[in-house]
């Protein structure tokens, strides 16, 4: 028999997290890597580990992690995200409590394409009156 397992799909900017639930010690394996070295970066490690410490599952899972696209920031959220749509399959009641935190909202923000006959998305060459 296949043992339980909860998904979440998580996104932010142009990362793309699969997050995968299953009951264990607290195990992290982030793209087949230690948690701890994947993310070097302290805040981002606290910042992945916030849907866990809001609902107080902190050492209930293994969490296998799949994450593509973006940098270091976008994977972390991308992966907060996948975490706490993953933790609401496992229990729904969870739901006020990280709905409250704002971690089951998809940050719609994303970079603002380069326009045409400027250096930048919104940046103008320097104007020179005479």
């Amino acid at each position: 028999m296949a043992s339980i397992q909860y998904y979440g799909t998580g996104r932010r900017k142009t990362a793309v997290a699969r997050v995968y639930l299953r009951p264990g010690t607290g195990v992290i394996k982030v793209n087949k890597r230690d948690f701890e070295t994947y993310f070097p970066n302290r805040v981002l490690k606290m910042v992945i580990r916030q849907p866990l410490a809001i609902t107080e599952t902190n050492e209930k899972f293994d969490i296998t992690i799949n994450v593509a696209g973006g940098g270091m920031a976008g994977q972390a959220g991308a992966i907060r995200h996948g975490l706490s749509r993953a933790l609401l399959e496992f229990n729904p009641e969870l739901r006020p409590k990280l709905k409250s935190a704002g971690f089951l909202t998809r940050d719609a923000r994303e970079v603002e394409r380069k326009k045409y006959g400027q250096p930048k998305a919104r940046r103008r060459f320097q104007f020179s009156k005479r």
